[in-house]
């Protein structure tokens, strides 16, 4: 029989590096006051929430409703409208008797195969299963890109999109606001934008109920539509009496796909509950699927109930009355109840289409947070903020639709060709990936999903093609354009960012186990005789060096003297003064060659160490030259030389008015 000798006790060291270190108490009679900035953004959004509480930020399935799906179920506002606006102008009357309707249940078809795949994408992804996630995990990181910087751009289309939308539902109720409607765009984007950096539970419960309400007043008002259609009480308008003959069946196809491509708008917004499952409590996968198929049922039944209306009641498209306006007065009647009805449905629309962009909120920072993890984004975007949303993201896209907005001037219908061709390419990519997903690993059921996820695919992608081409003179061919180019910025971004690690990562055990050298010269840079400086100096003493020398670049003969008499008369022996002379005024250069000296016996380590002044707001700085930071390049770039800043903080010292007033006399004397 073997015996075997028991493991020996672990060392210390290996007790240490299994037991995480604990965080260091805040040391005793430490005064750490907030700073002004802090505490404003502690008033404007609440106290700062804590990692931990991440799991108590989760979303149930009413409030994940409102968050996610306002987007998708505010569309039905003006889908319907888009289409007629197309059909309308070119064939008179027979866009309400023959088309409208046909192309929304076409719609409503391309809708439930979304729905049906976006539920096999969260089946498989639970954690996350948005089209970049997706995309990357089965077709590679260069499509993932594509899929993501398309979605990115359709997200800061649909805040655009929406709170123009929101305006136009405004003034149509008030036609006075017309002439405010940018500011007042602008206004709403700011707001959203708030509400979601207080925090993402913080924001749903904000904007949970005119979600609701507007979903509740569309379905109240397709219901009474239907029964006073019924009934024979709903007063139609006379048809337009134009009718227009296309001629050619080939140009009545063409009319017909572009009024799909417009109403394709509908559909934005479906993907974003896949994009969104971390968010949900747990099951999150369940929770999510469930939440996907209610707003499946309410995004579609609610754009046939409206598309339906507005062929019996011939609603034309206007430029000052949108169509679900005209939709509300002829249902709700010209009685004291009838307004009371339509003005709540007005409000309820506006608000649900500016409420909409709170979507793009949710998802837009969550999904550049993924891409930025593979370093196809800026790092800062990876960032939880103070109440632990990602809060540089929520800023960069108010700004984007900010700007799309004033450059639009709220104007829906030319903002609208922009939109769409992105969330659908992205929704054809995701869709591919899943099919290809199923393809690879045959898991039990793959069949169906193959299926459903391929005739998604197919779908999604003819969609694709046919909006790209119909809206291509009207726009479309700006965002076919922008998304290659943000790409290929995106690869060159991740170029940059893998050098970067490569070079970091190099000869890291070199570098650690090199032999110091044996001696340590300590240099500070000097200017002037000042505060700044002489916390240098005192730092440069508590570094032990073998030799602690004062440097100044004498440019200025006459102060390099004053320098040198005023160091004397403070008797500053034990940091001798070192004056330079730089007749031709280039400073780095002396300071380089003082350095180089210093290193030229190879047994030497340099320690440089500049003074800097950081200045209280950032227009002082402008008064001021940046040497220190040229200097700080040179240097750095020689062997075993080493600068270290000395901060200064302006106003961290209280000066009385006896000390000001003695100073202005002497400099003045």
């Amino acid at each position: 029989m073997t015996v075997t000798d028991p493991a020996p006790p672990p060392s210390p060291a290996a007790a240490r590096r299994a037991t995480p270190p604990e965080p260091l108490p805040v040391g005793p009679g430490i005064d750490l006051p907030e700073t002004s900035g802090y505490r404003l953004k502690t008033k404007v959004l609440g106290p700062a929430l804590h990692t931990d509480q991440l799991e108590h930020e989760r979303l149930g399935k009413p409030t994940a409703l409102a968050v996610f799906a306002s987007d998708a179920l505010s569309s039905t506002a003006y889908a319907t409208e888009e289409i007629l606006r197309v059909l309308v102008p070119v064939i008179g009357f027979l866009a309400f008797t023959s088309f409208v309707l046909p192309i929304t249940l076409a719609l409503v078809t391309v809708l439930v195969i979304l729905i049906f795949s976006y539920r096999q994408t969260i089946k498989a992804y639970p954690s996350a299963g948005g089209a970049y996630i997706v995309t990357k995990d089965n077709l590679g990181l260069l499509p993932a890109q594509v899929a993501g910087v398309a979605l990115l751009t359709d997200y800061i289309l649909t805040v655009a999109v929406s709170t123009s939308a929101g305006m136009a539902a405004l003034y149509s109720a008030i036609p006075s606001v017309y002439p405010y409607r940018v500011p007042a765009a602008l206004a709403c984007i700011a707001l959203i934008a708030w509400g979601n950096l207080r925090g993402v539970k913080e924001s749903g419960r904000m904007f949970a109920v005119p979600t609701y309400a507007f979903v509740v007043s569309m379905f109240v008002m397709v219901g009474i539509g239907l029964f006073r259609e019924v009934t024979g009480t709903l007063h139609h308008a006379p048809l337009p009496t134009q009718h227009y003959d296309v001629g050619v069946k080939a140009m009545y196809f063409f009319l017909l796909l572009k009024a799909f491509a417009a109403g394709g708008a509908a559909m934005t917004g479906v993907e974003a509950i896949s994009n969104g499952v971390p968010a949900f409590k747990k099951p999150e996968a369940k929770n999510a699927t469930s939440t996907l198929m209610v707003m499946g049922a309410c995004l579609g039944s609610m754009f046939i109930g409206i598309s339906f209306l507005a062929a019996k009641l011939h609603t034309v498209p206007s430029e000052k009355v949108t169509v679900i306006s005209q939709i509300a007065r002829a249902t709700f009647g010209a009685g004291a109840a009838g307004h009371i009805a339509f003005y709540f449905v007005q409000a309820a629309t506006m608000l649900i289409l500016v409420l909409a962009a709170n979507t793009s909120f949710a998802d837009f920072p969550r999904l550049a947070s993924f891409h930025a993890d593979d370093a196809f984004m800026p790092k800062q975007l990876t960032k939880r903020g103070h109440r632990l949303v990602f809060s540089n993201g929520i800023v960069a896209l108010a700004i984007a639709a900010s700007v799309l907005v004033v450059v639009f001037q709220a104007n829906v219908n030319h903002l609208i060709p922009l939109y769409a061709i992105g969330v659908f390419t992205s929704f054809t990519l995701s869709q591919t990936g899943m099919a290809v997903r199923h393809i690879k690993l045959r898991e039990p059921g793959w069949r169906v999903g193959l299926f459903i996820n391929g005739g998604g695919a197919l779908a999604t992608g003819v969609v694709t093609i046919v909006i790209g081409i119909v809206k291509f003179p009207e726009g479309a061919w700006f965002i076919m354009l922008l998304v290659p180019i943000m790409v290929a910025l995106l690869v060159r971004l991740n170029r940059q960012y893998e050098s970067e690690s490569v070079e970091l990562a190099h000869e890291v055990e070199a570098a650690l186990s090199a032999p110091v050298l044996r001696r340590h010269a300590a240099l500070v840079l000097v200017s002037d005789l000042d505060r700044p400086t002489a916390k240098a100096l005192q730092y440069a003493r508590s570094l032990m060096a073998d030799e602690v020398r004062a440097v100044h670049a004498a440019s200025d003969p006459d102060k390099a003297q004053l320098l040198a008499e005023r160091w004397d008369q403070l008797g500053m022996i034990r940091v001798p003064l070192d004056v330079v002379d730089c007749p031709d005024r280039r400073v780095e250069r002396s300071v380089l060659d003082v350095v180089a000296d210093e290193l030229a016996d190879g047994n030497t380590e340099v320690s440089v160490l500049i003074p800097r002044r950081e200045y209280t707001h950032w227009w002082h700085r402008l008064l001021h030259d940046r040497t220190a930071d040229g200097l700080a390049r040179t240097i750095s770039r020689l062997p075993h030389a080493n600068v270290t800043f000395v901060p200064y903080h302006f106003g961290s010292c209280e000066i009385s008015a006896e000390e000001r007033d003695g100073y202005h006399q002497a400099h003045h004397h």
